[in-house]
């Protein structure tokens, strides 16, 4: 009876153990984007460190996203280096006037109703609060993409299982719920979905 148990026992923590390992590996494919990017780079010649620089805010509030190509054009009609990337940005962009590709870390649920106006001006939360220092890095981590969803895994944070997982690591709903708790600020429903 005991030994039965125990055989029980070590083979759901075996399909537990393999569920978290091999889960994310088949739930999840990685893809490339249009091109390195270097953040670091770009911010020490340009003299701003500022996310806004490139990411801005529309009149009315609402993030305009990614820069646009023409925003890039301003600096690189002609490669200014060596690299394949800045070819590529060249090239197959800047020149054809079409906007980059880039496969989006942070892209939120369309249920989801996110200002960030609100966060970033109103309540003057730093960028890398929710994304990280991007701003510091000269490599692009890698895109992981959830196979059902669509999402990236940054929306989730590095573990599905939560387990162990570092501050501001993630943009689920009990993400932003648990910064608003620590700022002292209370949201119904529908502040945040439609």
């Amino acid at each position: 009876m005991i030994r039965g148990l125990c055989f029980f026992l070590i083979g759901v923590a075996a399909i537990q153990v393999a569920g978290w390992v091999g889960l994310p590996k088949a739930l999840y494919v990685t893809k490339a984007q249009p091109f390195e990017y270097r953040h670091k780079t770009h911010a020490e010649k340009s003299g701003s460190a500022e996310c806004d620089g490139c990411h801005t805010l529309g009149a009315d509030g609402v993030f305009a996203g990614l820069p646009k190509t023409e925003s890039c054009a301003a600096c690189h009609t002609e490669p200014q280096g060596k690299s394949a990337a800045e070819a590529t940005l060249v090239s197959s962009y800047v020149k054809t006037e079409k906007e980059t590709p880039w496969l989006v870390y942070a892209r939120q649920p369309a249920n989801v109703r996110f200002s960030h106006a609100i966060h970033t001006k109103r309540a003057k939360l730093a960028c890398e609060r929710c994304h990280g220092k991007h701003g510091e890095s000269d490599t692009l981590r890698p895109y992981q993409e959830n196979r059902i969803s669509g999402y990236s895994r940054d929306i989730w944070g590095r573990s599905i299982s939560r387990w162990k997982r570092v501050a501001n690591e993630g943009m689920k709903m009990d993400d932003c719920e648990g910064c608003h708790k620590q700022q002292g600020f209370d949201t119904g429903c529908l502040s945040c979905h439609r």
